[in-house]
């Protein structure tokens, strides 16, 4: 398994958040995690000169794999009738300068990523190829199992992000996400295997990456 972290520097209007999943049916799997970037600008700090600062977005607590951030953990040997459930905390750890009222959308994609992608009948298929679930919890998932393996459950309230749907999508709204800052977003992702996958799915790898993207607010009197 290779883990990878990669800086994205951004400057448009877009606030991007970016992780990538990779699902190889009988092998080994790959998940990494690109923060998009920070940015900070100081004027002069004199008496006859007030600090100005630019906006800052920041992703944290991705690329670690311990509870309630097990994105970077692989999935080996599937079978049709498999589920994956892996966990993130998506949270804007920088200012609260996201659109309110604009949502928060998902792009998966297996090819023309920014990072290295493969593409197979698991992401082409969207009847019997992977299939794709994202819920959120309004406290952190309780976790059970062994590694991979691992399963979890909701100690609070669930509400749905995205309902089931093939796994490559574009610009898919999402649901009960907050971007505001310090806010947890507990969210749990599961890949399902359908169960009529036949032989064709033997030997397949897909490498998708995901995609989250909101507009930073309208300029406004400072």
């Amino acid at each position: 398994m290779r883990k990878s972290i990669r800086a994205i520097k951004k400057t448009s209007l877009l606030a991007k958040m970016t992780f990538a999943i990779c699902l190889i049916a009988v092998s080994s799997s790959l998940m990494s995690f690109g923060a998009f970037s920070t940015f900070t600008g100081t004027a002069d700090t004199s008496a006859s000169n007030p600090i100005t600062t630019t906006c800052t977005m920041t992703l944290a607590g991705i690329g670690t794999n311990a509870a309630n951030n097990r994105l970077t953990l692989g999935a080996s040997n599937i079978v049709p009738g498999d589920t994956m459930q892996r966990t993130v905390n998506a949270k804007n750890s920088g200012s609260s300068c996201l659109n309110a009222t604009t949502p928060i959308r998902l792009t998966s994609r297996a090819t023309g990523c920014l990072g290295t992608c493969q593409s197979s009948l698991l992401n082409t298929d969207t009847t019997n190829g992977l299939q794709m679930a994202i819920d959120k919890c309004s406290v952190a998932w309780t976790e059970a199992g062994v590694a991979p393996a691992y399963t979890y459950t909701c100690g609070g309230t669930t509400s749905s992000v995205l309902t089931s749907v093939p796994v490559i999508q574009s610009a898919v709204t999402l649901n009960n996400i907050v971007g505001t800052s310090g806010t947890d977003n507990f969210l749990r992702v599961t890949l399902s295997f359908p169960v009529g996958a036949g032989n064709t799915f033997q030997n397949l790898t897909s490498q998708i990456e995901y995609e989250l993207a909101s507009q930073q607010r309208a300029g406004t009197n400072q």
